[in-house]
């Protein structure tokens, strides 16, 4: 018996969802005890999506450069030898659990939140009415989406003091040509050019203690020419609550 006989075999993983979760998981998996154990692993990323990536690639305003550049580090990952990305790959239609655990040790899961959650309030199933999800799918040119978006609105109201709704506050406030420098896709620029929107007013539930944006993302609306943030004194005004918030996070 040859001295490679003796060598255990790669613990075998199927992970599946490209995404950051995917891709982080993969990252652990390599420096995981198992790994520098001299058992090694040999790892799978199946995505359905022709590209990796996830939301970092279909969930980050274009005008964000600086998120996205983590893809930069997810790329390293990738470009490990014990890692294979296999891309167009849908689960549940193409590979089943059974097909993964006949061939891997081990299957993880990573396919993250790709649609929005219900807003259960009256109105909400109107025309005019839309998903967080469904316009930054389209403004980052996700494939799975129409290629046009209906921006004939000249007043328009985003739910919600989150990131992705300042994000989208913002791409609907700033003009095609600003946005041009960015990596936006032709038709999304194309849509954005003949926006109508002259008037986003954004609405939070609980008070800015609550908001889930930063300053810097709320200062970031002011420096375009063509955006004048308005910010109503009594909008901002310290409850109990509020209070209370301020305190626990320091």
């Amino acid at each position: 018996m040859s001295p490679e006989d003796d060598v255990p075999r790669p613990l075998r993983v199927a992970i599946v969802g490209a995404g950051p979760a995917g891709i982080y998981a993969a990252d652990a998996l390599m420096k995981s005890d198992t790994a520098v154990s001299g058992r090694g692993v040999s790892i799978d990323l199946f995505e359905r999506m022709p590209a990796p990536f996830g939301l970092i690639r279909y969930g980050v305003a274009p005008d964000h450069p600086r998120i996205k550049g983590i893809i930069t580090a997810l790329h390293k990952v990738l470009d490990k030898p014990q890692v294979r990305l296999l891309g167009n790959i849908d689960y549940g239609t193409d590979i089943t659990l059974d097909d993964l655990q006949s061939f891997y040790d081990a299957v993880i899961f990573s396919t993250g939140a790709n649609a929005d959650r219900a807003l259960g309030i009256p109105g909400i199933e109107l025309d005019g009415s839309y998903g967080a999800a469904d316009f930054v799918s389209w403004y980052d040119g996700h494939p799975d989406v129409p290629r046009t978006w209906p921006l004939e609105a000249e007043k328009v109201a985003v739910l919600g003091v989150g990131n992705v709704a300042l994000d989208i506050a913002r791409v609907l406030a700033k003009t095609g040509d600003e946005l041009l420098p960015t990596e936006i896709p032709a038709n999304v620029y194309e849509g954005l050019k003949n926006n109508k929107a002259v008037e986003v007013h954004v609405f939070g539930r609980r008070g800015p203690a609550q908001a889930k944006f930063t300053p810097l993302e709320l200062r970031e609306l002011d420096h375009s020419p063509t955006i004048e943030v308005i910010v109503d004194p009594e909008d901002i005004d310290y409850d109990e609550g509020s209070e209370q918030a301020r305190r626990n996070s320091k």
